[in-house]
């Protein structure tokens, strides 16, 4: 009996990495093609580009299914799926240990602390992942007209430490370390709003006894998870464009197109104005408000039905 009292830390821990990685896996499955969208529209400054040149959304995926098909809309599938899985596995494995750790002594965890526990997780999954989305962007970013293109995920990675260093696996570390705050605001917002709806609910049912399990339904997940992401994108949506501007393969003669990440901002406010800071937004928005949605429903399910066989062992 000691011994099982001793185990469900550690099983709610591994339950939340495997819930998190099977979240995100479904994800980017769902929404790879706005993904390669958003991030050519995020490069496009109107001057020197290497990506067409695209009106709106559907014109883009349209483009891009009619020039390059099915494998230019799944470009950098590979590593997006590699960096989903393991990011979304190692947040949800983070989070829930701070979240553990800060509700030592205390009955329930404040609005700030939900917010550390979520900037301590996204600080160590931007150290561990960065050097993956970078190559997921340049490959999204490769056309058929690319000069050398990369052949694939271990080609492109050969390739960029040969050519550029293993510094250059960290290009956007920087613009990534301030979108900590967007699965900050992200996971508070779905916190504070799971709470609301929980009391909501909680005072219509009769049973006293009822879980959040009994209480909430794929409806409700599926609009926590849209809500609270909507609410993260407008706050931190600039962020996201400097990083794909830093990770941008650099020219023939090796010249980066921008320097560091104030470059890029003022380049870009010299250039574009505000308005370039929110280029694919449109797709971006498409792409994780149902992404969020179908990321909390899988993890939620997920997670009570692992709930389910750890008390029915």
């Amino acid at each position: 009996m000691k011994k099982m009292a001793a185990l469900p830390s550690a099983d709610w821990e591994w339950e939340n990495a495997t819930a998190g990685a099977a979240a995100g896996l479904a994800t980017v499955t769902f929404s790879h093609p706005l993904d390669v969208v958003r991030s050519r529209f995020q490069v496009y400054d109107g001057r020197i580009s290497n990506v067409p040149a695209y009106r709106n959304t559907p014109h883009a995926l349209f483009a891009i299914a009619r020039s390059e098909g099915l494998r230019g809309l799944y470009a950098g599938f590979y590593p997006a799926v590699l960096g989903s899985t393991i990011s979304w596995g190692l947040y949800f494995f983070f989070y829930s240990k701070a979240k553990q750790r800060y509700l030592r002594n205390r009955e329930e965890l404040s609005p700030g602390l939900h917010l550390a526990s979520a900037a301590e997780a996204g600080a160590l999954v931007c150290f561990c992942t960065n050097p993956i989305w970078l190559v997921k962007t340049r490959l999204q970013l490769q056309t058929p007209n690319q000069t050398r293109p990369y052949t694939g995920f271990h080609d492109a990675l050969r390739t960029i430490i040969k050519e550029e260093g293993w510094r250059a696996l960290y290009k956007g570390l920087m613009p990534s370390l301030f979108l900590i705050t967007h699965g900050a605001i992200q996971f508070t917002a779905y916190e504070e709003f799971r709470k609301v709806i929980l009391s909501s609910k909680a005072q219509e049912n009769e049973n006293p006894l009822a879980t959040a399990a009994d209480l909430l339904d794929s409806v409700d997940y599926a609009t926590l998870g849209a809500s609270s992401k909507l609410a993260a994108i407008l706050t931190t949506y600039p962020f996201q464009v400097v990083r794909s501007r830093l990770q941008q393969r650099p020219s023939t003669t090796g010249v980066p197109r921008y320097m560091d990440s104030w470059h890029v901002v003022k380049e870009t406010v010299r250039f574009e104005g505000i308005r370039g800071f929110y280029r694919g937004i449109t797709a971006n928005v498409l792409k994780n408000a149902p992404a969020a949605s179908i990321t909390f429903i899988v993890y939620e399910n997920v997670l009570n039905l692992l709930k389910m066989s750890r008390r029915e062992y």
